[in-house]
């Protein structure tokens, strides 16, 4: 049986849901699964933008078949060729053999890459900001590079004034019955997870992210349909505001939030005693992390979200402890900025925590260290206290300033 919304006039998703995916590309946990959202515009002409995984692929072109109604499909408009939204392409070809496929030059390329279906007579090739007739509605081009892929593009309908933004404005989770954000309660359905697929997904592409905001902010915009999780028609502000915020690596409040590595418990202890000391100072908004249990796109998300860091590690084999010099480098790499950080060293017989903590946070851009790192050396010890004190009142008028 078909499972199929109308979003808009003559606008159906034809999308679905997968909620039995452990990690979404094999890495980022999915607890609550994942929605693969497609949509079909019925008119004088029909056109489907974007498909949807191979593990849904049944429903979905049921879902297709059904609002067709009998209809051949058109066009296939491709926004985004990863696999978990393009995955449906050949088989839409085989039975729609005239359909034509519009993408961008690189969409094509990366079609020829995944697939030996050669269609390219099916091609269409659009440019910056072309246009598309379908009868009533009128579909409108406008690239967006590297958010996240090269080819990605969106796709903007004139008539109800839609956005189809690929993966731009998505978020983990699958969806329950509610296709429209407004009906969810949706700070405590999907806000968390709407953010941890921004920071890990898109995060390090804010640059590009703020070149396409400036890029469609000149359309009247009345409903966002991304690739994945709810689709948006009310509150539009707030997305765009989230987006634009998380794009220039702006953090969303003030906050701390403590990340350690910690083999026999004395960084974590040491971690706990500042947590203690800023909670009975006034600090209300703290979260607390071991990395070597915690995934770290849950700890990269809130990273995102908090202006504060307090990060702790032993020395391990002469280095720093891997699990925690992993997550400083994935930190780096999807270009964390504008952040002030607190160091907590360990060590036994030789301190190399602190100087490779320094090191990789110092690479990133406008990140400032708070106050002087401490150190222990195996535990913490009494006649300590009053320097653990001084770092967490610097870290105190820090967070309150």
């Amino acid at each position: 049986m078909h499972c199929v919304q109308p979003v808009a006039p003559q606008i159906f998703w034809v999308g679905g849901n997968d909620r039995r995916l452990e990690r979404f590309e094999n890495m980022f946990p999915l607890p609550n699964g994942v929605a693969y959202n497609s949509y079909l515009i019925v008119d004088e002409k029909t056109a489907l933008v974007d498909t949807v995984d191979a593990a849904i692929s049944a429903l979905f072109l049921e879902n297709v078949v059904h609002v067709l109604q009998g209809r051949s499909l058109d066009y296939l408009v491709i926004n985004h060729m990863e696999p978990d939204h393009c995955a449906n392409i050949e088989e839409l070809v085989r039975r729609y053999p005239d359909v034509k496929i519009v993408g961008n030059k690189k969409t094509f390329q990366f079609i020829e890459q995944f697939y030996t279906l050669d269609k390219r007579e099916n091609y269409l090739e659009v440019s910056e900001r072309d246009e598309i007739s379908l009868g009533r509605h009128v579909l409108k081009f406008f690239f967006a590079p590297m958010v996240h892929w090269p080819e990605v593009m969106f796709t903007y309908e004139q008539q109800e004034k839609i956005l189809f933004s690929a993966d731009a404005f998505g978020s983990f989770g699958a969806l329950s019955g509610n296709l429209f954000s407004d009906q969810t309660d949706f700070e405590s359905a999907y806000l968390e997870e709407f953010r941890r697929y921004y920071a890990n997904i898109v995060g390090k592409y804010g640059i590009q992210v703020q070149a396409v905001l400036k890029k469609v902010a000149g359309l009247e915009i009345r409903m966002i349909c991304p690739l994945h999780g709810p689709v948006w028609r009310r509150d539009l502000p707030y997305v765009l505001d989230k987006y634009d915020r998380w794009s220039k690596y702006e953090p969303e409040k003030k906050g701390v939030v403590l990340l350690y590595a910690s083999m026999y418990g004395n960084t974590e202890n040491v971690m706990n005693i500042i947590a203690n000391k800023l909670a009975i100072k006034g600090i209300s908004d703290m979260r607390m992390y071991d990395v070597s249990k915690t995934h770290p796109s849950y700890i990269i998300a809130d990273v995102w979200k908090y202006s504060h860091l307090v990060i702790g590690s032993p020395t391990y084999n002469m280095g720093l402890y891997y699990v925690m010099e992993a997550l400083l480098r994935e930190m780096a790499g999807l270009k964390l900025q504008n952040r002030k950080v607190a160091l907590i060293g360990n060590y036994t017989w030789s301190s190399m925590a602190v100087r490779v903590m320094r090191n990789l946070i110092e690479e990133m851009e406008n990140m400032e260290i708070i106050g002087m790192p401490f150190t222990i050396k195996s535990s913490m010890k009494v006649e300590q206290e009053a320097e653990l004190d001084k770092l967490v009142d610097d870290i105190y008028v820090s967070v309150t300033v």
